[in-house]
């Protein structure tokens, strides 16, 4: 037994060992991401780098890290082995199914058989579990009905603060804006999400192109592992933060005035 640690602490320490060790890692358990764009504000930040747990939700193709390319080339999947699958109010990180090399970060907002619509920019949920469910577990909520059925307005922004509208964002008729503001009611087809940035007037989402497939899903944000502002300030208050830890009050409140700090010059979808 000695001997075989002995060989595998010798093999670790070799550039074919730490090669391998690191790809595991990366594939499998952690992978490094950056946060561009401000479309997750106030929750995840321009600036945060996190580690995405790559396990959450099963086992995603593995792909060689910046090339991009799959170890398994010959196949178009892009899941490895199924497991569990994302929860309303999860931040998810997923492939864009219109780029797969291309990943973005959001919240899952709906499930699959879920229907949403938006309205005056509210975000309305019927949830799939049927009207008795919805009048049970979100009695402090404001519902309504509509077309014979409970749906529940902004069922998110209680549990996650970081959710917010930006007043400055007004409907002036513009079509790319549209979604925005109204969309009609759509049920969520089967192993899709619905995903929605947290900074909801500054957010290219699912509003714009759509539900994510299962297979496109890769993980959940983990933790922070380093954080800088434009002013190339480090925010040490949010290295090793999971973002639970972020949606407390006292991280949020600093969140909100660098997000009011920054939204001064913000145009636009993200």
């Amino acid at each position: 037994m000695k001997e075989v640690l002995h060989k595998a602490y010798r093999f670790s320490n070799s550039w074919t060992g730490t090669i391998i060790i690191v790809l595991f890692v990366i594939f499998f358990i952690a992978q490094a991401f950056r946060i561009p764009s401000g479309s997750m504000k106030d929750s995840l930040l321009i600036g945060d780098h996190l580690f995405g747990k790559k396990f959450a939700y099963g086992i995603p193709m593995p792909h060689i890290p910046f090339l991009e390319m799959s170890i398994m080339p010959w196949s178009d999947s892009l899941r490895l082995a199924d497991g569990d699958k994302p929860k309303r109010g999860d931040i998810v990180i997923f492939r864009y199914p219109h780029n797969p090399k291309q990943h973005f970060v959001k919240r899952c907002v709906a499930l699959p058989g879920d229907e949403l619509f938006v309205h005056d920019k509210n975000l309305y949920l019927h949830h799939s579990e049927g009207d008795d469910w919805i009048k049970e577990n979100f009695k402090n909520y404001e519902t309504i009905v509509f077309a014979e059925k409970v749906w529940v307005k902004n069922p998110y922004m209680k549990d996650h603060p970081g959710i917010h509208h930006d007043d400055k964002i007004i409907n002036d008729g513009h079509p790319q804006m549209a979604p925005l503001f109204n969309m009609a009611p759509i049920r969520i087809d089967a192993d899709n999400y619905f995903m929605m940035g947290d900074n909801r007037d500054h957010s290219n989402d699912s509003r714009f192109w759509g539900a994510v497939p299962y297979e496109n899903i890769e993980g959940t944000p983990w933790f922070i592992y380093f954080s800088i502002d434009d002013n190339w300030e480090i925010r040490w208050d949010r290295v090793g933060k999971t973002p639970t830890d972020l949606e407390a009050p006292s991280h949020l409140d600093l969140a909100i005035k660098e997000r009011i700090k920054q939204d001064k010059d913000d145009h636009g979808i993200y």
